[in-house]
């Protein structure tokens, strides 16, 4: 990818697609004595994903984790595009660009671990947290200010719906 200013590179974004632990959350998984993997995440990147999709941006969680309560999360946003348990992640962003008809180059992609090291080299805009292994610091085009779990996943939507004006109260006509 050559070097094009960051704000450039937002306004052809037309999807999003995330990681879902150390990403919309910090990373810590809490073991319930029921075996349940409890985890926590911040409202206004919730919040920031609701935004999105009301103003036509497709977007994708994909993560290992098979939390039902992660998918009932996501799902409770709007989002439709949800693949967890997913082993390759590549075939899971495969499966999202082409049910809309997206380009790589048009999607941005927010991970913070290896797992999500080979996605990241093939979407147009490879983000990560403040917080994100070095490795993938190293080829993500933008690093959040925001730590995972910390307003990260808000810092890049918000970003990208400002820059094609699509954020705030009056955009759209979203209240």
């Amino acid at each position: 990818m050559g070097k094009k200013n960051f704000k450039e590179l937002l306004s052809h974004v037309k999807a999003f697609a995330f990681d879902v632990d150390g990403v919309f959350t910090d990373g810590t998984i809490i073991i319930h004595p029921s075996g349940e993997l409890l985890r926590t995440s911040n409202t206004r990147d919730g919040y920031a994903v609701h935004v999105a999709i009301e103003r036509g941006f497709p977007v994708a969680i994909i993560s290992g984790g098979k939390s039902e309560a992660v998918r009932q999360r996501f799902q409770g946003l709007g989002v439709t595009d949800i693949y967890l348990g997913t082993t390759d992640k590549i075939e899971a962003l495969e499966d999202f660009r082409f049910k809309y008809g997206l380009e790589l180059s048009d999607i941005l992609y927010m991970g913070d671990d290896l797992p999500d090291f080979e996605v990241l080299q093939r979407v147009g805009i490879p983000t990560c947290p403040r917080d994100a292994a070095p490795e993938i610091q190293q080829i993500s085009a933008y690093i959040s200010s925001f730590a995972g779990g910390k307003g990260c996943v808000r810092d890049v939507i918000e970003q990208v719906l400002r820059v094609n004006g699509k954020w705030g109260p009056s955009a759209n006509g979203l209240q």
